[in-house]
């Protein structure tokens, strides 16, 4: 039988992406934030310089497109690790492009006029200006002062040939008619990239596609510019557990680029995870890189950068691929033992352990069967001898939990001796 003949897709039933790529800048890129807004989180630790440069190498391998070297205006401490991480995507000869976030003001953006003439490379500049209502009101700011903010940093950067990306915050709580107000003058000014951001993790995916529309739709055309011309940029948060969704809903919609953070670390519940949403897209056909590293890169994360990462934690959590359950283990195993990895990895999986660098693992505790011990055993150089498969069968039954391997070799050590 055919692999395409044993999972019926239902994912794949009257769903498609109608997306013209004459009308995008280019394929669809992705825009890690880990090392900026990731470490806004209350728990993050911030890297060393030297860690940093190895997360940047994870970033190149996967064939991400850009990356948020941080915040410059946060002091020189900060512009020292750009500079450094700078200096070695330019040894290197990196494809990733770099970028900082900064605030609408001339002061934030004047190290980046430095750093370019230092490296000779441009770095983009993400402008970030609240617009929603309930900010104004928190800040006592009008829409013509917010103009006016902007108009002074995008022409001050777009003077000193700085790419900039305009950034409006809680985008998915405000006005339709404020953010074209906005957006359009940015445009005017020379803003080629523009960023919709859900900033508080308010929206859902009807909410990104609608919004998404408008600005593509309207705000663009309005502004007299080509669709091609400007880059659509989506970054999504966690609060409402969307973020990964949201994502995929923009992409949907048309977006050109979709941030995210590794193991969705950042303020608050976190930012939109990109692991995850690297992976689902892989799965959905629409890129194809090697993601046989991802899972080091979030490993690599957690420990840096100290975010949690749950045993459930989808794909790359412990637990992701491991089973004890007799029924479970048992049709993984039966796959294993025909020799089919591709069976193996999709008999009881949603998502192919081999793509991610990863493998199925068949464990031994309470509600494990005869199968399980067996294969365990085999596996790890004993003989599947009747009285030792009876004796662990025994002791597994016991167990309130999924036995160690140390465990298990430990209750195999004191039946031998016995």
């Amino acid at each position: 039988m055919k692999e395409h003949d044993l999972i019926y897709d239902w994912n794949a039933i009257d769903y498609s992406i109608e997306r013209e790529e004459s009308n995008h800048p280019h394929e669809l890129w992705f825009d890690d934030e880990t090392l900026r807004d990731g470490l806004q989180s209350p728990s993050a630790r911030n890297p060393t310089i030297e860690q940093k440069i190895e997360l940047i190498d994870y970033m190149e391998r996967l064939g991400v497109q850009k990356v948020d070297l941080g915040l410059p205006g946060a002091g020189p401490f900060h512009v020292d690790h750009i500079d450094a991480m700078l200096e070695h995507m330019g040894d290197s000869g990196y494809s990733l492009r770099p970028g900082c976030a900064v605030r609408t003001v001339v002061s934030d953006i004047e190290p980046l006029v430095d750093l370019q003439a230092k490296h000779e490379r441009q770095i983009q500049a993400s402008a970030f200006l609240g617009t929603s209502p309930i900010r104004q009101f928190a800040e006592g700011w009008t829409m013509d002062r917010i103009i006016s903010t902007a108009e002074k940093a995008v022409t001050f950067a777009v003077d000193n040939d700085i790419p900039v990306m305009f950034v409006t915050e809680d985008t998915t709580r405000s006005k339709p008619e404020e953010i074209k107000e906005i957006y359009s003058r940015a445009i005017e000014l020379g803003a080629d990239r523009i960023c919709v951001c859900d900033t508080c993790g308010h929206v859902t995916p009807n909410g990104v596609r609608k919004l998404l529309g408008f600005i593509q739709d309207e705000v663009i055309p309005d502004s007299g510019v080509n669709r091609r011309d400007i880059e659509v940029n989506w970054h999504g948060h966690q609060d409402r557990g969307l973020g990964v969704a949201n994502n995929l809903a923009a992409y949907e919609a048309g977006a050109d680029v979709i941030h995210g953070t590794a193991l969705g670390v950042g303020e608050r519940a976190g930012n939109a995870p990109l692991d995850q949403t690297l992976v689902n897209l892989s799965l959905m056909g629409v890129i194809k890189n090697d993601l046989t590293a991802l899972n080091e890169y979030t490993r690599k994360v957690h420990e840096y950068v100290e975010v949690a990462l749950p045993h459930n934690y989808p794909v790359f959590g412990e637990d992701a691929f491991e089973t004890g359950t007799g029924v479970h283990a048992s049709a993984v195993i039966k796959a294993m033992n025909k020799g089919d990895n591709w069976l193996a990895d999709r008999v009881y999986s949603g998502v192919p352990a081999g793509d991610f660098g990863l493998q199925q693992v068949i464990r031994i505790g309470h509600m494990s069967g005869r199968s399980n011990i067996i294969h365990w055993l085999e596996n790890n150089g004993y003989e599947a001898e009747d009285d030792l498969v009876a004796h662990m069968f025994e002791v597994a039954k016991s167990q309130r939990k999924m036995m160690l391997d140390e465990e298990v070799h430990s209750v195999i050590s004191e039946f031998r001796g016995s």
